[in-house]
């Protein structure tokens, strides 16, 4: 029998997706496994496959459609031998309903024969109403004129639902015809619910915001970037007392035009540790682990629509004010949107604060194939012993995430280590 190709659920969360592009072509045979179009879903593009072999007899609906409903017949497939004539069994004018309850065995259809055709509303003919299989077969054991009813399914599509309210409705009970389709323990009949079913709710209201080329690239990479690469994280505590102190010595200091940020401090800091530490400067290949000789620091910048993320080049080998500098006209261009491919593109580690938002610490997904990335929490004032002794200090929360493939737990250790080293004794910064 023909086999249907249907808009799969990827996520738990989706709901519809968008056919991007057809692969195979009407007429095309196909293999079980071979990609037949891909689709854009709510979290990246992904394939979908044959599940069969046999020919792609019909695409039925076109690429480049949006808001496709999950389990949306879109293809047809015939095995080697069919006749192509059964496609005439298949209306995909709207998207099927998936009912769990099950039809007896006597009311079933044949094995050989396909599910009722799904129509369009507004016609005289029972047969092609718009209605779930179900509800047709309820309105016909109750001489049911479907045409009378206003459905309440996906775009106005008559379900069992439906039939059973019109039943207690019009005669203040379920008839046994109807219990004997469905369990009564599954009826939501109105205006008189059956006891301890839950009342129908209405759907949440929602505006929908088309996802940008940006969000997309976005959406893709980090999917990847989680799937695919074995995360780990480290977490360290830095007392910043003598990090902001330096910092305001420097922002003193006459002729400096730009101001020194922690953020500045921190880009030289991570680039120092990278190049004391190389064995973190690094990214995983399939055939060997590239270890890069310069510190290039990536830093994570929100814009409309997303984020990008600019990067200072061999970061180790410039000062703080031409840190700062840079960070300022990267920062500024991004926002604009005239930033040039090799400004953002590539880099050997990354940034991202979320201090000045008041986040103590969170979590980062690798900017992929980089090695590393870095959370950086705000500085607050924490009680902290020190040499036995209680007492208060700013303290900043760091957290680092890391490659296993190619970076080990000991090596990420005595990275955070001199990180941590040279944010605590900021002199090493400028001497």
């Amino acid at each position: 029998m023909p086999i249907k190709v249907l808009m799969p659920a990827l996520s738990p969360t989706m709901t519809e997706g968008t056919i991007t592009t057809w692969i195979k072509s009407e007429g095309e045979e196909v293999s079980s496994g071979e990609v037949l179009c891909e689709i854009e879903t709510d979290k990246a593009t992904m394939e979908v496959e044959a599940v069969e072999d046999g020919t792609l007899e019909k695409i039925i609906i076109p690429g480049g459609t949006e808001n496709i409903a999950v389990n949306t017949v879109i293809a047809v497939i015939l095995e080697d031998g069919e006749d192509p004539s059964t496609l005439e069994l298949i209306d995909s004018d709207a998207p099927p309903v998936i009912e769990k309850e099950e039809i007896p065995t006597s009311d079933s259809a044949p094995a050989s024969r396909l599910p009722e055709s799904i129509d369009s509303p507004n016609t005289a003919d029972v047969n092609r109403t718009f209605a779930s299989p179900l509800a047709k077969r309820l309105a016909a054991k109750n001489a049911i004129d479907l045409n009378s009813i206003r459905g309440s399914g996906p775009r106005g599509r008559v379900i069992k639902r439906d039939i059973q309210e019109f039943l207690v409705n019009r005669t203040g009970k379920i008839t046994q015809t109807t219990t004997s389709l469905a369990s009564a323990s599954d009826l939501t009949a109105a205006p008189n619910p059956v006891s301890g079913t839950p009342p129908r709710l209405p759907k949440p209201e929602f505006d929908t915001l088309p996802n940008s080329s940006m969000r997309k690239v976005i959406a893709t990479r980090l999917t990847e970037s989680a799937r695919d690469i074995p995360h780990f994280n480290i977490s360290i505590d830095v007392e910043a007392d003598e990090l902001l102190r330096v910092r305001d010595q420097l922002n003193c200091s006459d002729g400096l035009e730009q101001k020194i940020t922690i953020n500045d401090l921190l880009i030289k800091s991570v680039a120092l540790a990278l190049i004391l530490q190389p064995d973190c400067n690094v990214t995983f290949m399939d055939e060997a682990i590239l270890r890069f000789k310069r510190a290039d620091i990536a830093i994570a910048v929100a814009i409309d629509g997303g984020l990008i993320t600019p990067i200072i080049h061999n970061a180790s080998g410039k000062g703080l004010r031409t840190i700062s500098q840079q960070t300022k006209e990267l920062a500024r261009r991004a926002q604009e949107g005239k930033l040039a491919p090799g400004e953002y593109q590539g880099g050997t580690f990354t940034i991202s604060n979320l201090g000045m938002f008041k986040v103590k610490s969170f979590n980062s997904i690798i900017n992929s194939p980089q090695g590393g990335i870095l959370s950086v929490g705000a500085a607050e004032q924490r009680a902290i012993v020190k040499d036995g002794s209680l007492g208060i200090a700013k303290v900043i929360s760091l957290t680092l995430a890391f490659d296993h493939r190619c970076i080990d737990g000991v090596t990420a250790a005595a990275f955070a280590s001199e990180l941590k080293g040279i944010l605590e004794n900021p002199m090493r910064l400028i001497l």
